[in-house]
C-alpha cells in the first residue's frame, strides 16, 4: 500500500462538503475522507490512497464492491427498469429465499432501511398484542426512530428499566413506552418481563448486541419467558442476518424469534431491508386477512427495489457456496488473534473484543458483557489508535471493524501491519 497523502481535488471536495453539508460528512464517519471507488476488500480516496476496508459500508458489502456476479445481475436489471412501486421477480425471488433461510421467517415485507424494518417490527408486535410497552436492551441499536432512540448510549445511564433519550426532539411520551435491561443479565430480564407481561408488546434486542456476545443461556431464558406470556421476541438481525452464518444469529445460536429484521448484506449494497416473521404475525399487513381494523398500513416508494433485490438475492447465491462462512470465519480469527497477540505483547490495556465477523479493540479490561462495561473504554486513546491505523491504511470506524468474504490472506498481512502502527502509537 502506498503512503497516505491528499490531493488538491481531495482537499476541494472536502472544503465544499464543510460547506454545503453538517460536519461536513453524511453523518456516519467523523473522519474527512471522500472514496471514489472500491474493489473486492479494497477502497481508494479521490487521492488514489489505497485502503483495506474493514468498514465495508457498514457492513452490505460483505461479498465485496463490484463483485463480477453481482454488477452483472445489477446491469441487467437496470436494463428492464430501476423501480415500479409493484412487486418484481426479483424482489419475489428474495424473499422465497429468506423463508428458505432464517428459522423465524414465514413470510416477508420490504422496507428500505434498518430504521423502517425495527420501527415496523415494534408497531407489529405493538397490532399484534394490543399492548404498547417494548422491552429493549441498554446500547442496543434499533436505527434512528424515537424508540430505538431510548438508552442507546446514555452518557449518564439511569436505574433499570428507566429509559433514557439520546437525541434531543424525541418526545417525553416515548420513554414512557419503553423498558430497558441490561444486555446478558437474564435474571433481571426475565423479571422485568414477568412484572410487565401484560403490559409488553414485545421485546426487541440484537442477539449479538454491537461486538457483545450473549453469554450462555440468556437468548433461550428470553425466548422461553415471552413464550410462556405471548410476548413477540424480535432479534433485530439487520446486522447478524446471514453474516454470522446463511440462518442468521438465529441459527448460529439456536434460539428461533417471533419476528426478525434484516438489512445490510440482503440489498447487495444497495437500499432495502425486511421484517420476517411468523405468518400469523406478518399477515397484519393484509387487510384480505385480518380486517380493518387489524391492518397495519405500511407502503415504501422503494420498498423491494428490483435493483436491491437483484444484487441481495446474487449475494445470497454466493453466501450458500461451500466454503463461504469457513472462509470468512478464518480470515476474522487470524485477524483477531494477530491483533490480541500484539496488544499483550506491548503491555496495553486493551483487548480485542467481537466475534471473527466483526469485531475491535477496546482499551479496557475485564468481562464486557454489558453496554456500561464499554463506558470503560479509554475514549482519548482508542482515537489515537483508530487515527494511525487509518494513517496506515486500513479503513475502520471507531468503532467496529467487519471482515468479510472478500478479504484475503494479503488483506490480513496490511490489517496486522496497520493494526501495529496503531499500537506503536499508544504504546
Amino acid at each position: 500500500m502506498n503512503a497516505l497523502s491528499r490531493s488538491a481535488r481531495e482537499a476541494a471536495l472536502i472544503e465544499t462538503a464543510h460547506r454545503v453539508l453538517p460536519a461536513g460528512s453524511f453523518g456516519n464517519v467523523p473522519f474527512d475522507l471522500v472514496l471514489e471507488r472500491g474493489q473486492a476488500g479494497r477502497v481508494w480516496d479521490v487521492s488514489g490512497n489505497e485502503y483495506v476496508d474493514l468498514l465495508l459500508g457498514s457492513g452490505p458489502m460483505f461479498v465485496g464492491h463490484c463483485h463480477p456476479e453481482v454488477t452483472e445481475v445489477v446491469r441487467e436489471q437496470l436494463g428492464r427498469g430501476t423501480t415500479f412501486f409493484a412487486s418484481s421477480a426479483p424482489g419475489i425471488r428474495l424473499a422465497a429465499a429468506i423463508v428458505d433461510a432464517m428459522p423465524c421467517a414465514e413470510m416477508v415485507r420490504y422496507v428500505s432501511s434498518g430504521t423502517e424494518a425495527d420501527a415496523y417490527a415494534m408497531r407489529l408486535a405493538r397490532a399484534f398484542t394490543g399492548r404498547e410497552k417494548i422491552l429493549k436492551f441498554e446500547g442496543g441499536y434499533h436505527g434512528m426512530s424515537d424508540w430505538s432512540l431510548m438508552s442507546l448510549a446514555p452518557k449518564r445511564p439511569g436505574n433499570f428499566p428507566r429509559a433514557i433519550p439520546d437525541s434531543p426532539g424525541i418526545p417525553r411520551a416515548v420513554a414512557e413506552e419503553m423498558l430497558i435491561a441490561p444486555f446478558n443479565d437474564a435474571d433481571a430480564a426475565v423479571a422485568l418481563i414477568e412484572e410487565h407481561r401484560n403490559e409488553l408488546a414485545g421485546v426487541i434486542l440484537e442477539p449479538f448486541q454491537r461486538l457483545i456476545a450473549p453469554k450462555p443461556g440468556f437468548l433461550q431464558a428470553l425466548r422461553q419467558a415471552t413464550e410462556k406470556h405471548g410476548i413477540p421476541l424480535i432479534f433485530d438481525e439487520v446486522v447478524c442476518g446471514f453474516r454470522f452464518a446463511y440462518g442468521g444469529a438465529q441459527e448460529y445460536f439456536g434460539v428461533t424469534p417471533d419476528i426478525c429484521t434484516l438489512g445490510k448484506i440482503i440489498g447487495g449494497g444497495f437500499p432495502l431491508a425486511a421484517i420476517a416473521g411468523r405468518a400469523d404475525i406478518m399477515r397484519l399487513f393484509d387487510k384480505g386477512a385480518v380486517g380493518e381494523d387489524k391492518f397495519l398500513f405500511q407502503v415504501g416508494t422503494l420498498s423491494g427495489n428490483p435493483i436491491a433485490a437483484a444484487a441481495g438475492l446474487k449475494c445470497l447465491e454466493i453466501l450458500r457456496r461451500p466454503g463461504a462462512y469457513e472462509h470468512v470465519f478464518r480470515i476474522g480469527t487470524a485477524m483477531m488473534e494477530g491483533i490480541g497477540a500484539m496488544l499483550r505483547e506491548a503491555g496495553l490495556k486493551a483487548q480485542v473484543i467481537g466475534a471473527p465477523v466483526m469485531f475491535d479493540v477496546i482499551f479496557a479490561t475485564g468481562d464486557i458483557a454489558d453496554y456500561r462495561a464499554t463506558l470503560r473504554n479509554d475514549a482519548a486513546v482508542s482515537k489515537r489508535f483508530n487515527d494511525a491505523v487509518r494513517a496506515n491504511g486500513v479503513l475502520k470506524s471507531d468503532g467496529k471493524s467487519y471482515v468479510g468474504l472478500c478479504h484475503t490472506d494479503a488483506d490480513v498481512a496490511d490489517v496486522l501491519r496497520a493494526f501495529r502502527a496503531g499500537v506503536e502509537a499508544v504504546r
